[in-house]
């Protein structure tokens, strides 16, 4: 069955990817107020971002939990910035007061390490301490007195408290993953539980869904079998005409402010991202690649533009294809939550 979930931005500066501009705009009551809109439209929860520099995704996570009833927070969190022993003890405790509401992004690229003490890695070293990191949080979640001795991590007779509850048939909270590189790719294989792609063609994601099932295979995974979720902005309008005469003046005003000479790092799977704009506008039926060429990165590199039904459809596409999760956006937030939580969902769900 699909699990439909949203996107709330801790952001310390206000529009974020054209979200309305206001001085409340990462206040408690204004980020509750999209959590409520979550719970009254049909989702089940939200990606909370993370990265130096914004407000700490755990917190705020803790925040909005404690405001909500049914809101599950998918809680963007990096190995490094956060000791495996001191997380898995403060998402049991958050895990414990929720009821069992909690869900884990680990999240492996690049940051700025220096600023909380870390240290540069090479993508080798990286991806082995994210290995590592969900080993040892997921031991200390089901097993009590854990010794570990890894190259990154070691604890000699760890024991979280309090105990993570088994709810149904997930023993603790799930791990979501993202990647493209072959490094992570072995990660997600063997220790994930959920995969994120971005907003890729079918085929894309398809033989990336091939290559994860095979790679489990081939490297023995022992963990019940790897899903897949998708990470996409979804432009949504009551008319396709409509849609796409918005999504075009959007990219046009993006475009006014974008310095197309501004350095842009890109990881494996960014790059693939904006690489679509040279095959074309617009993939598949209604994929636009043109947000990226103005400056949209991350989820906003490539929006779903259309009806309800035109993105519904596309979505189901993808769900044939394996995906399971959905993570779903677009600005401006709140009033977005609602339209597409009252027009989207509900064909998603028929």
């Amino acid at each position: 069955m699909a699990e439909f979930l949203w996107y709330i931005p801790n952001q310390v500066t206000p529009g974020h990817r054209g979200d309305a501009v206001s001085a409340d705009h990462n206040s408690l009551e204004t980020l509750t107020a999209q959590a409520k809109a979550l719970e009254d439209h049909g989702w089940q929860g939200a990606l909370i971002g993370t990265g130096w520099g914004r407000p700490d995704t755990f917190t705020v996570a803790t925040a909005l939990a404690a405001r909500t009833t049914t809101f599950e927070p998918l809680i963007a969190i990096r190995p490094g910035y956060w000791q495996p022993a001191h997380f898995a003890s403060a998402a049991a405790s958050l895990d414990h007061l929720t009821g069992g509401r909690l869900r884990i992004n680990i999240v492996s690229g690049k940051d700025d390490l220096a600023a909380y003490g870390a240290a540069e890695e090479d993508q080798a070293d990286r991806y082995g301490r994210t290995r590592e990191f969900i080993q040892l949080v997921r031991r200390l979640w089901t097993e009590e007195n854990v010794t570990y001795r890894g190259d990154h991590y070691q604890v000699t007779g760890s024991t979280v408290t309090p105990r993570i509850a088994v709810r149904a048939d997930r023993p603790h909270p799930k791990f979501y993953f993202g990647g493209a590189s072959a490094a992570a790719e072995r990660v997600a294989a063997t220790e994930a539980d959920v995969q994120l792609f971005w907003g890729e063609p079918l085929a894309g994601v398809r033989e990336r869904i091939d290559r994860l099932r095979a790679s489990s295979k081939d490297l023995g995974r022992t963990l019940p079998p790897l899903e897949f979720g998708l990470r996409i902005t979804t432009f949504v309008r009551d008319t396709t005409e409509q849609a796409w005469a918005e999504a075009e003046a959007k990219v046009a005003e993006m475009a006014k402010k974008h310095d197309p000479g501004a350095p842009r790092r890109a990881a494996v799977g960014q790059q693939r991202l904006l690489d679509l704009a040279a095959r074309g506008e617009v993939l598949d039926d209604n994929l636009y690649t043109t947000p990226g060429t103005v400056g949209g990165g991350g989820a906003g590199t490539t929006w779903l533009v259309g009806s309800a039904e035109d993105v519904a459809k596309s979505l189901r596409r993808y769900q044939d294809l394996g995906i399971t999760h959905f993570v779903l956006s677009d600005t401006p937030y709140l009033p977005e939550i609602r339209r597409q939580g009252e027009q989207l969902l509900p064909l998603l769900r028929d």
